[in-house]
């Protein structure tokens, strides 16, 4: 018999769910054909099905004004709970024009198939923001060249603000691996069917190599169970697709992990890039999940050289372990040597670097474009077959 335990807490307390079923589901659909609609960006629609299932919790919608100059400044909401990213909704001046607070609007996904609504915003503020400001605190730069500056300088300069009533998830909740989308609700009550009482997320936008595979089973000897979560949400452009990146999990999960200790589930959410306070929202997230201890990385959601190596590992410094309550697991960066004939790490290994076995990002897509398998010692062939299939298909494009 599994005696109940109770579960990590979601972040403020209380798991989210803005879902609408039955007849408010029915009245929202009814009610919306005759509001103002508003296309959401990419981000947007990531964002608004984190915060349809929770994992975006205590978000009930898109931050007001208070909560959005709090987290730009502060890295905390305006009652001071820990969060670090503004998730915000963008529209131009010319379309803020036409909404104010008190009105509601439909919030459409468009494309090929043709149009659906959402959701409903009901807007309980418009507010002017700071681009710049934005980005000199969150990202650390105001660098065009930075693919999360880039973006936040193209959307609009007005944000609209309020909670969200769904009435059903963007169409991409539905056809993009639909088996692996497990809500935070899902998550956690797997998690309690398999009896783990401590649980590690592990967060990703790469295929796995052995490096990863590494910290994933080091953490996975102090903890019951091992959510493997590849983002699949917006990446660079350059970023390994995440179909491909999946599929190198699902490509030696079977053969070399315990799958009664692992599962296999993808994060929703979209790249920002923003490094070091990405690092505490990742890890804030995953708890939303039901993830007790999360993975963080050297240079965590980092790009370029906009972030030192081990800042994401210092934000941590910053929060009390209550305030944030889900417990970071901070890894080195690993690689196989040759000379100790395992994967060590800069903390672990005395031999120098001409031992070790690392490529580059280039190095890698040149191999693989050519078809040729990459060392053994970098990733499994199995993962080198699944990455040649990717890389030669999207040149292909």
């Amino acid at each position: 018999m599994i005696i109940p335990f109770p579960q990590i807490k979601p972040h403020g307390g209380v798991l989210i769910n803005r879902l609408l079923a039955g007849d408010a589901r029915e009245e929202a659909a009814r009610r919306a054909p005759a509001l103002e609609r508003i296309i959401p960006s990419d981000l947007n629609l990531a964002d608004l099905e984190m915060i349809a299932t929770g994992g975006l919790s205590p978000l009930t919608g898109f931050m007001k004004q208070n909560d959005y100059e709090s987290v730009v400044v502060n890295k905390r909401l305006s009652n001071g709970l820990p969060w670090t990213i503004p998730v915000t909704l963008a529209v131009s001046s010319d379309q803020a024009a036409r909404i104010e607070p008190g009105q509601e609007v439909a919030l459409v996904e468009r494309d090929d198939a043709g149009e659906r609504t959402l959701a409903i915003l009901h807007v309980q503020e418009k507010y002017t923001y700071d681009k710049t400001a934005e980005a000199e605190h969150v990202y650390k730069t105001t660098d065009e060249a930075h693919p999360g500056v880039a973006r936040l300088y193209r959307q609009g300069d007005v944000l609209l603000a309020g909670s969200v009533s769904v009435i059903e998830l963007p169409a991409r909740a539905h056809t993009e691996f639909a088996d692996l989308r497990y809500t935070p609700e899902q998550t956690r009550r797997i998690f309690a069917e398999r009896g783990w009482r401590r649980i590690v997320g592990f967060q990703t936008r790469n295929p796995i190599h052995r490096a990863h595979e590494y910290i994933q089973k080091t953490a996975l000897e102090v903890v019951d169970g091992l959510l493997l979560h590849p983002l699949i949400g917006e990446t660079k452009a350059d970023d390994i697709p995440a179909q491909v990146r999946v599929e190198s999990y699902q490509a030696i999960l079977d053969a070399y992990y315990p799958m009664d200790r692992v599962l296999l589930g993808v994060f929703p959410a979209a790249m920002r890039y923003a490094g070091p306070r990405e690092a505490i929202f990742h890890a804030i997230a995953r708890k939303n999940y039901g993830c007790t201890h999360f993975i963080v990385g050297r240079d965590h959601a980092g790009v370029g050289k906009y972030y030192g190596s081990y800042d994401a590992h210092y934000i941590f410094d910053e929060f009390t372990p209550e305030e944030i309550g889900i417990t970071p697991l901070f890894f080195e960066h690993t690689f196989y040597c040759q000379a100790c004939g395992a994967v060590v790490s800069l903390k672990t290994c005395p031999h120098d670097t001409s031992q070790h076995v690392v490529l580059s990002g280039t190095q890698v897509r040149e191999k693989l474009a050519r078809g040729e398998i990459l060392p053994v010692e970098f990733t499994r062939p199995e993962v080198s077959r699944v990455l040649i299939r990717g890389v030669q298909a999207s040149e292909r494009v």
